[in-house]
C-alpha cells in the first residue's frame, strides 16, 4: 500500500538505497501526482483567504513555507518521473528513485532540511493548520473541533519527540495549555485568542520536530557510513605498511612518507559538529593513504617495468643477432645486474636500461662504395 486510508497522502515505499518494486513505485508516483495537484488548489484557496483576512501578515510565513515545500516536492516528482521513464527502469534506476524519495530535497527556504517524504507530511500539517486558523473547514469552525484537531496534532508531535526529553517536555507543556483551554471552554469562556496562539505554537513545534527527526536520521546514517569508512581504512593500513616495508627493502633511497594510524581518530562521534570534524580528519587520512600507495607502489612498479623493458630489448637483440656483439652483451649484463640488485638503485637501473635500448636499436643498412659513387655522379 502506498496511500493512506483517506487517499489524501502518498506513503513512500521501500527505504533509502533499495531497488523498490516497480509496482509500488508506480502507485506512489500516481498518488504523489494527485497530491501535488490537490495541494496546489488548497494553497491557492488558503492564499486568497489569508489576503482577505483581517491580519494577512500573520499567515505569511506559514504560506511561504508551504509554497516552498510544494515547489520542492513538484520538482522532485519531475525528477522521479524522468528516472521512471514510463516504467523502463532497471535495478540502478530504481535505487536512484529511492534516493530521490528518501534523500533530502535540494530547494532552499528550509526544504533542503527534509526528505520528500517529510516534506509531504510537513506540507499536509501546514495546510491543515492554516485551514483551521482561517476557518475554511466547517468541521473546524467551532472551538470544540479546533481542540480536537490540536489534540491529534500534539499526539503526532509526541510520537516525534519520544526519544528527546526536551522536545517531549515542550509537547507536554502545550498539552497542558490545551487541556486548560478545553476546561475553560467547557465552562463557557471565550478562548478564541489563546487557542489561536496555541495553534501557531503547536504548528511551529511540529515543524521543528519533523526537521529534527530528519536531521537525526541523517546523523545516524552518516555515523554508520563513517564507521564503515573507518573500518575500510583500518583494513587498508597494514597493507600499506607492508608495501612501504617492501619498498624500503628493494629500492635504494625509497620515499619517506608517514602512514597515519587510523585508531588515533578515536570512536565515531554522535553529534553533528563533532562527526563532521571527524569525517574531515578521516578524509585526510585517506588522502595520505593514496599518497603513500602512489609513492611506494610507483617505485616498485618502475623496477618491474624496467625489467620488462630489458627483457624485450634482449629478445630483440637475440633475434637480430646484435646480442653477439661484445659491447651489446656487456650492456645487457650491466643493465640486468642493475635491475636485479636488491636494493635497486632506480636511477642507475634506468640509465643502464636506456643505454641497452640504444645499443640494440635498429641500424640503417650500410651503403656500398658503388652506390656512393653513383650518388656523387648524380649530384
Amino acid at each position: 500500500m502506498t496511500m493512506t486510508a483517506s487517499g489524501s497522502t502518498p506513503v513512500a515505499p521501500g527505504r533509502l538505497g533499495e531497488a523498490i518494486d516497480p509496482g509500488e513505485l508506480l502507485t506512489y508516483l500516481t498518488g504523489l501526482g494527485e497530491w501535488v495537484d490537490r495541494q496546489r488548489k488548497e494553497l491557492d484557496r488558503l492564499g486568497a483567504a489569508a489576503l482577505a483576512s483581517q491580519e494577512p501578515d500573520s499567515y505569511t510565513s506559514d504560506i511561504v513555507l508551504a509554497e516552498t515545500l510544494w515547489e520542492a516536492t513538484r520538482k522532485r516528482r519531475e525528477s522521479l518521473e524522468s528516472v521512471w521513464d514510463s516504467g523502463r527502469v532497471d535495478t540502478v534506476a530504481r535505487q536512484k528513485m529511492s534516493q530521490l524519495i528518501w534523500g533530502r530535497l535540494d530547494s532552499g527556504g528550509g526544504a533542503e532540511l527534509v526528505s520528500l517524504v517529510e516534506a509531504v507530511r510537513l506540507a499536509d500539517a501546514l495546510v491543515s493548520q492554516l485551514t483551521t486558523r482561517l476557518s475554511l473547514d466547517p468541521r473546524a469552525a467551532g472551538t470544540t473541533a479546533r481542540i480536537v484537531g490540536l489534540r491529534a496534532e500534539l499526539e503526532r508531535s509526541r510520537d516525534l519527540a519520544a526519544s528527546d526529553a526536551d522536545s517531549a517536555q515542550r509537547v507536554s507543556t502545550l498539552r497542558n495549555r490545551l487541556e486548560a483551554l478545553a476546561e475553560k471552554a467547557g465552562r463557557g469562556a471565550d478562548v478564541t485568542g489563546p487557542l489561536g496562539q496555541l495553534v501557531q505554537d503547536s504548528a511551529r513545534l511540529e515543524r521543528d520536530l519533523i526537521v529534527a527527526s530528519s536531521q537525526k536520521r541523517d546523523l545516524a546514517r552518516d555515523a554508520r557510513k563513517a564507521a564503515d569508512d573507518a573500518a575500510a581504512a583500518e583494513r587498508r593500513e597494514p597493507v600499506l605498511r607492508a608495501l612501504a616495508e617492501r619498498c624500503r627493502r628493494e629500492i635504494v633511497d625509497p620515499p619517506k612518507l608517514a602512514i597515519p594510524d587510523v585508531s588515533k581518530l578515536g570512536p565515531v562521534p554522535q553529534s553533528r559538529a563533532a562527526l563532521d570534524s571527524w569525517i574531515a580528519r578521516l578524509a585526510l587520512v585517506n588522502r595520505a593513504f593514496e599518497a603513500v600507495e602512489d609513492a611506494y607502489a610507483g617505485q616498485l612498479r618502475e623496477r618491474a617495468e624496467l625489467r620488462y623493458r630489458l627483457s624485450g630489448y634482449h629478445a630483440k637483440a637475440e633475434s637480430s643477432g646484435r646480442s653477439a656483439s661484445p659491447t651489446v652483451a656487456a650492456g645487457y649484463l650491466e643493465a640486468k645486474e642493475a635491475v636485479d640488485a636488491t636494493p635497486c638503485d632506480l636511477r642507475l637501473a634506468r640509465f643502464y636500461v636506456e643505454q641497452y635500448q640504444f645499443l640494440t636499436r635498429d641500424l640503417p643498412p650500410a651503403s656500398s662504395p658503388r652506390q656512393g659513387q653513383e650518388g656523387r655522379y648524380t649530384s
